[in-house]
């Protein structure tokens, strides 16, 4: 598929649910935000249903995101019904990690279809990654992380939004991971949406100059990519991993932006940085066509902006109408 500026749009992300077991301070608004009923999110068959009709007019990639994807009952089947798709390619999960440590949840994603995994994890200091997540448990992530790389996800991305947190601990921790492991730690410029109690970090620029301090290695450039998101990435000298910079404020990547947004209550979102949505929702539980579902997907194509309008000058004239956990990041 291609928007009105010739993109190419072959990537949904799927946010499945609104819950999540975390209350994450950048994520969640500090007064709380009340969560859909159960019967306004789109059920698995009505999600299947749109990545059939999708992946036939070009979509290939697919991410699932929440909330906390995995708190969905039947997530793995789900994968394993999304794998039964052959024009899907690329199948991907963004989670807290929290999770992927208990019942042996990894390995049966994995032997369900998973691709790959991005857990987040912005600081290993366990006060500060309780008070950044409001109820996290950094022991469950660390499980979770080492039960994905026993798994044989390849590779595992760490996600690690800058915020005041960051620490030259923290460093020498990812530094640390990146020799020993073959995973892709992504430093992500934190995005000030409305008021937060936590603030934003150092700059990517000073983040490299952290990592080569610590090192004392200079960052090389790596031209592989790994999988389909905007992260530059960079190798120290004969380390497995590598890191990745994500860079949506400093220095935009929307000219070659590929992907459409869903909503898990059935909103198509053209951008994450956009309160325009098309409601597709209606049009599935309405006797639609599978034609009628493509044009609203297209209709959602035309609306999107050639660049969002966030920076760190504006971010007090810009709000959206709906917080981070109800679009997936």
């Amino acid at each position: 598929m291609f928007d009105k500026y010739r993109r190419v749009v072959d990537y949904l992300r799927i946010s499945v649910t609104d819950r999540c077991n975390f209350r994450c301070r950048y994520c969640m608004p500090p007064q709380g935000k009340s969560l859909h009923d159960a019967d306004e999110s789109l059920t698995y068959e009505e999600l299947l249903r749109i990545i059939r009709i999708l992946g036939q007019h070009g979509v290939n990639k697919i991410r699932l995101t929440g909330g906390e994807p995995l708190v969905r009952r039947g997530i793995v089947e789900f994968i394993h019904n999304i794998r039964q798709i052959n024009t899907i390619k690329d199948l991907a999960m963004t989670t807290n990690g929290s999770l992927l440590g208990k019942n042996r949840m990894a390995e049966r994603l994995k032997q369900a279809g998973l691709d790959r995994v991005n857990i987040s994890i912005d600081t290993v200091d366990s006060a500060d990654f309780a008070d950044i997540t409001g109820r996290g448990n950094l022991d469950d992530v660390l499980l979770g992380l080492k039960s994905a790389l026993l798994a044989g996800f390849k590779p595992v991305k760490i996600n690690v939004v800058v915020t005041e947190k960051l620490s030259d601990h923290d460093i020498a921790y990812f530094i640390a991971q990146v020799y020993q492991y073959s995973v892709a730690i992504r430093f992500i410029e934190y995005m000030p949406l409305g008021p937060t109690p936590i603030s934003p970090g150092k700059s990517i620029l000073m983040v490299k100059q952290m990592i080569e301090q610590a090192s004392s290695r200079m960052l090389q450039s790596e031209v592989v990519m790994y999988g389909n998101g905007p992260a530059r990435y960079y190798r120290l000298p004969k380390a497995k991993g590598v890191f990745g910079f994500i860079t949506p404020m400093s220095d935009h990547f929307c000219h070659k932006c590929n992907r459409l947004r869903l909503t898990d209550d059935g909103k198509l979102k053209p951008c994450l940085l956009s309160n325009q949505e098309v409601d597709i929702k209606a049009a599935l539980r309405n006797g639609c066509t599978d034609q009628n579902i493509y044009e609203f997907c297209r209709q959602a194509l035309q609306n999107k902006g050639l660049k969002h309008q966030l920076d760190y000058n504006t971010s007090e004239k810009f709000s959206v109408t709906r917080p981070m956990f109800q679009v997936g990041g």
